[in-house]
């Protein structure tokens, strides 16, 4: 039988969960320098980062976001979006 050790790690806090029909924007800093950012244009557009945008789907650690605006819908790591407020 496993004794629990005396010193348990701390647990993170979980990250809010972005789900299906969320309002969400780009965090500059999360998207700036990333694989996804070097594969576009080098001026990103300021509406990504001042949203809102419609989460449409989310498949493992991507999401689809639609912008509220005549542009095609775009993939983008859940991890550099933030929920609009």
């Amino acid at each position: 039988m496993a004794e629990p050790s005396a010193d348990p790690t701390p647990t993170a806090k979980p990250a809010a969960t972005l789900k299906k029909g969320a309002l969400v924007r780009v965090n500059r800093t999360s998207y700036l320098g990333s694989v996804e950012a070097s594969a576009s244009d080098p001026r990103p557009p300021e509406y990504i980062f001042e949203g809102p945008g419609e989460l449409l789907l989310v498949k493992g650690e991507y999401g689809q976001v639609r912008w509220r605006r005549p542009v095609p819908d775009v993939w983008l790591k859940l991890s550099q979006l933030e929920v609009f407020s």
